[in-house]
């Protein structure tokens, strides 16, 4: 187990047993930093899902109506017209067959890729760059698409994923410490109804079975979800 320092374990004290509301949960990290950075907010959660049924699988994207704070660095995998328009859009990477032979080399300096339909063919070969990055394409995320321009706007306004992960668990990044207490719980509701909206048919019992708030360095606080 990883040793907290001193500031940790206070802050560590203080902290709500029980589960609290959503805006209590932020108010508390925000008024007890750790680190001396800007902190990264995280949600996460522990679901009621049966992560060994593909049917209760749960992934998908949303757009967070304040951004996350963060820089992305988009990549796209495109020719033609929509490599232009993808590059007018402000797209950090744009290419075809010179891209993906960089990425077979090894690279992979960006945080969200995105291919047209027909690039696809070829980047479906990029398993091993991509897959253990999670940064490989994929229609149900909106990062296959020929309207590459609308992709690269989206990404760069502060569009994440969700994805459930073996062990049933999900983790989404939702803004920065130094934002606006009332904009980082706007952007983690729009996280919890975005991936409510995608509860399976088939899934019993509770949904959220346990949320916690934290930031990069913080402690994590419950957070009570109603299903």
């Amino acid at each position: 187990m990883a040793k907290h320092g001193k500031k940790y374990t206070d802050v560590a004290k203080k902290a709500p047993t029980e589960a609290v509301s959503l805006a209590e949960a932020i108010a508390f990290i925000k008024a007890n930093p750790i680190a001396k950075f800007d902190e990264t907010m995280e949600l996460g959660m522990r679901m009621g899902c049966d992560s060994r049924k593909s049917d209760q699988m749960i992934r998908g994207t949303v757009s967070l109506p304040h951004g996350t704070g963060k820089s992305v660095k988009v990549a796209v995998f495109a020719g033609g017209t929509a490599a232009d328009a993808a590059r007018e859009a402000g797209a950090d990477f744009v290419g075809n067959e010179d891209l993906i032979e960089k990425v077979k080399g090894g690279w992979t300096d960006f945080d969200v890729a995105i291919a047209t339909p027909e690039a696809m063919q070829e980047v479906r070969k990029l398993g091993r760059q991509l897959g253990p990055r999670g940064l490989m394409p994929n229609p149900k995320t909106g990062t296959v698409t020929d309207d590459t321009a609308a992709a690269v706007k989206a990404q760069k306004a502060g569009k994440v994923e969700f994805r459930m992960d073996r062990q049933g668990n999900i983790c989404v990044l939702f803004g920065k410490l130094s934002f606006d207490a009332a904009k980082l719980e706007e952007n983690a509701d729009a996280i919890i109804s975005a991936i409510r909206a995608e509860r399976p048919a088939s899934t019993k019992g509770q949904f959220f079975r346990r949320v916690t708030v934290s930031s990069t360095m913080g402690v994590p606080v419950k957070v009570d979800i109603k299903d």
